[in-house]
């Protein structure tokens, strides 16, 4: 009997000790998914005690609270429970489906890691309602609105939107930071520039409030239809009032972070009138004056002039065309170079927008610059107007004539015979160069040409001899064949880009292809590690200046705003300009 009880307790013991062996180690989150003005917990549990634990790296997280470490152990019908947990409390920094990395950790010389945990972010959720509850106390005592001056605009006709923040004056604001910009999605947009916060007194929902406009943004609608405009967030450090007090009766505040929204707005935005609309409209939408200048009417031939095409006013000046100019076949008239002075305010984009042809006449004579109609629609009448330039005659003095016009202009003598006319070309069939051939033609044998290819030969063994040492050399160069690929890759990728010109899509793909690859061959990185802080430090170790790391961002997101926003060819061209500048640039400076 004893020795069937001490079976049976060994058995016991290695039941246990196996199951105790058994390392646990998983990372949990309170939610799966959440709104932008929530937290987020996550715990990190193992059965076992361990070291070095290492959390991950919360990117598009605020860690709000945390490592808080909790340790339980049990026995539960002689069974020994341990557990061991870190906890973090988190907040979300922007929208969007995120994966939070591995944790680790060493348990018996052995690292164990956590299994990814992915969470969605959406906008901001409802939050219930608890009169003592300090963040019920901030939601009701600070609001953020959005002021909209038209919800019913027609096609391209301006909008302004100005987010104001409203503040109970029994609280008080610390500090606030913007989490999640509104992306105005099929709008042309522009922020007007604030020059610092400056609060005010009003009343709203009839009570005294303090405000601040913290925003103001300018709009163009570019689909006609219902269009959302998504919600401005902030995250705000406030102090707010408790039911406590202090030893002289006044109440005590506590600090509480919230985040709060604009919330989502409709705009419904109209189509442009069919009726009375001109042929040759191309969407310019204000109140717009048109002239046509001519830098000269009197000139030699050879000489040039400027041909200037303004459109001057308040409206949609950088989303529509100018109208082309038709000149007569004996002006010779060069690309035109188009110039913007505009500035945007609450009330739009206003200033001029032109296109100045260079042109240069070949013969003497008068030329006729025909009229130019261009066509808006008018926002106060609500109606199409057609403005229309004078006809400029271009009188050339000086200059050969034209063979044509002078054969038309020359009238028939009286005898009847048509004059001559010359032509400085009349003799080109005669050749002025001949090719004879001598009667008596002498050997090849021991003339200048065999001589110099008999020693052809041995003058190209040396010249092989260095050529095979120099592609000796440049194929153990590993790095800089790298650098040299980086460079073909990323003048490829522009030269693509450069070809798309006025493209808007495939021109802004091939410029962010291009430099995605430069920076993976010059930084040694992977696509899956592109991102730009990581960019940011890895050009700082490379000594690459502060500006021109800023412009390298810049760049990289102009290519993903402008898949959202209207870009037009000028704009286009100055960002090409400016990424094969900073791709030079970093060339020089990077060690």
């Amino acid at each position: 009997m004893k020795i069937v009880k001490s079976i049976l307790i060994l058995f016991f013991i290695l039941i246990t000790s196996i199951t105790s062996a058994q390392v646990e180690f998983v990372a949990k989150a309170s939610k799966q998914k959440l709104g932008i003005n929530e937290r987020l917990r996550v715990d990190f549990e193992m059965n076992q005690d361990g070291d070095n634990f290492i959390p991950p790296n919360f990117t598009n997280f605020t860690v709000i609270g945390g490592p808080n470490q909790s340790v339980s152990n049990s026995w539960i019908n002689g069974v020994r429970t341990y557990k061991k947990t870190y906890s973090y409390f988190l907040s979300p920094k922007q929208r969007g489906s995120f994966t939070i990395g591995q944790a680790s950790i060493t348990i018996d010389d052995e690292i164990y890691k956590t299994v990814p945990v992915k969470v969605e972010v959406t906008s901001a959720v409802d939050t219930p309602t608890d009169p003592n509850d300090p963040n019920y106390i901030a939601s009701e005592n600070i609001h953020l609105v959005a002021e909209i001056s038209n919800v019913n605009p027609y096609l391209n006709e301006a909008i302004t939107v100005v987010y104001k923040l409203y503040v109970s004056p029994s609280i008080a604001v610390d500090n606030l930071n913007e989490i999640d910009s509104p992306r105005f999605n099929d709008f042309w947009s522009q922020n007007i520039k604030m020059q610092g916060l400056k609060a005010e007194n009003t009343t709203y929902n009839g009570e005294d409030y303090r405000y601040v406009v913290y925003k103001k943004v300018v709009l163009y609608p570019q689909k006609t239809g219902k269009l959302d405009l998504e919600p401005l967030t902030l995250d705000v450090s406030m102090r707010v009032p408790t039911n406590r007090r202090d030893i002289f009766g006044s109440r005590l505040m506590t600090r509480v972070n919230r985040k709060i929204s604009a919330g989502s707005k409709t705009i419904n935005v109209k189509f442009l009138p069919e009726q009375g609309k001109p042929v040759d409209f191309t969407g310019a939408v204000g109140r717009f004056n048109f002239n046509v200048f001519a830098s000269k009417r009197v000139l030699d031939a050879s000489e040039s002039l400027q041909l200037k095409v303004e459109v001057r006013g308040n409206g949609n000046l950088k989303l529509f065309n100018l109208p082309k100019v038709s000149l007569p076949s004996s002006l010779e008239v060069y690309e035109p170079e188009h110039n913007e002075n505009v500035q945007t305010n609450l009330s739009g984009m206003q200033g001029s927008i032109s296109d100045s042809y260079t042109v240069v006449p070949q013969y003497k004579g008068k030329y006729p610059i025909p009229s130019i109609s261009f066509s808006y629609f008018d926002l106060e009448t609500k109606s199409y107007k057609r403005l229309t330039s004078e006809e400029i005659i271009i009188d050339v003095s000086n200059g050969p004539l034209n063979s044509a016009d002078a054969s038309k202009s020359n009238s028939v003598l009286s005898t009847g015979k048509q004059p001559v006319v010359l032509n400085n070309d009349q003799f080109a069939f005669i050749k002025t160069t001949p090719n004879f051939t001598p009667l008596n033609s002498s050997y090849f044998f021991k003339t200048k040409l065999f001589w110099s290819l008999l020693l052809l030969p041995f003058l190209a063994i040396p010249l092989a001899i260095v050529i095979r040492n120099k592609k000796a050399t440049r194929d153990a160069d590993v790095y800089g064949n790298r650098i040299r690929k980086a460079d073909r890759l990323a003048k490829k990728y522009l030269k693509g880009a450069k070809k798309s010109l006025g493209q808007k899509e495939a021109f802004y793909i091939a410029l962010e292809k291009a430099l995605h690859n430069y920076l993976k061959a010059k930084l040694h990185i992977e696509t899956n590690d592109l991102s730009k802080d990581k960019i940011n430090n890895l050009l700082k170790e490379k000594q690459v200046d502060d500006e021109v790391i800023k412009d390298f961002g810049s760049i990289l997101e102009n290519c993903e705003l402008a898949r959202y926003t209207p870009i037009d060819i000028v704009t286009m061209q100055e960002d090409y300009g400016k990424a094969a500048k900073t791709i030079s640039l970093i060339d020089k400076q990077a060690r």
